[in-house]
């Protein structure tokens, strides 16, 4: 009778699995998130964009106006039904291009922040956690050097050295990017190196990588992620911005600053080379930051709650 009762005492007292965990974690999160409307739309908009990016030549009415391809029979036309957006002055759909050129941007997204993120926030964290000491003055007066200059300006600087393309573009724009992350961190880690946690650490004999990756940046994870969805629509205006002068994706490849910068030249009679390419650009940049917004308001309350 006694076994029996040890068992099931045993059984109620059962630690959850790592999947229950998860999915308690998973389910605690979505609630939260989808209580804010707003966010919900942020997403539909990203998951429409992802989408069409990646299905782009088969969702689309013309995929060979993606590339290299001439209509002058079709060329300047008017939003119609054939022509949902209108074609520009080679009789290319513009519908088409602005799916195609989605790819474009996200892939701007992509690579710089995941370029500019670990650097900043690896240098972010050696620096605070040896506030005060030689390699804090050094990588903070770096820092803070980029961070004096306008970003677009930097960027815009760096792009024009380089041969105007989409890696190069990248590499202006993630060069100019790591800073704000390496700013943000290292706030948060010369704030947690005094916490007793990190102090109980380091008496116990716990390693400088321990206390950097195991105690430290954990507690910072919420911010960075945070910065980071909110972040992907700047990245895309930057690299617009940077096509729109011509120093991005070069033609016949479609990229949404191109195709705005070539449409204005017409303006305002074809104004639809010009409006719906710019409207591209808006809903992806409100896309992004709807659900930036969303993600931490979502994190804000887990830590108010966890507090």
């Amino acid at each position: 009778m006694m076994e029996a009762n040890l068992k099931t005492n045993t059984n109620e007292l059962s630690v959850p699995s790592a999947s229950a965990r998860f999915r308690e974690s998973f389910r605690k999160n979505w609630y939260k998130f989808s209580r804010n409307k707003l966010s919900i739309i942020g997403l539909i908009v990203v998951l429409a964009v992802i989408i069409l990016a990646i299905l782009a030549p088969y969702v689309t009415p013309y995929p060979k106006h993606a590339g290299k391809f001439v209509d002058y029979d079709n060329a300047n036309l008017a939003p119609c039904a054939q022509y949902l957006l209108g074609t520009d002055i080679i009789g290319r759909d513009i519908l088409t291009r602005i799916i195609f050129s989605f790819r474009g941007a996200l892939l701007m997204a992509v690579v710089v922040l995941a370029i500019s993120v670990p650097i900043g926030v690896f240098l972010g964290l050696i620096a605070g956690y040896f506030k005060g000491s030689l390699i804090d003055t050094i990588i903070m007066r770096i820092t803070d050097i980029f961070l004096a200059v306008p970003p677009l300006l930097l960027a815009l600087a760096i792009a024009a050295v380089l041969e105007p393309n989409l890696t190069n573009s990248m590499i202006a724009v993630t060069v100019m990017w790591w800073p704000w992350y390496t700013r943000m961190v290292y706030g948060m880690a010369s704030s947690y190196r005094n916490e007793y946690f990190v102090i109980g650490a380091d008496l116990i004999g716990a390693s400088r990588f321990h206390i950097l990756f195991r105690e430290i940046l954990p507690n910072c994870l919420s911010p960075i992620f945070t910065k980071m969805a909110l972040d992907v629509g700047w990245v895309i205006l930057i690299g617009a911005s940077l096509s729109f002068v011509g120093l991005g994706e070069q033609p016949p490849t479609p990229a949404l600053g191109q195709m705005v910068s070539d449409g204005s030249r017409y303006m305002p009679d074809s104004w639809w080379m010009t409006i719906f390419p710019a409207l591209a650009i808006i809903v992806i940049i409100l896309g992004f930051n709807l659900l930036g917004d969303g993600i931490r308001d979502m994190l804000a309350k887990g830590e108010k709650g966890n507090e």
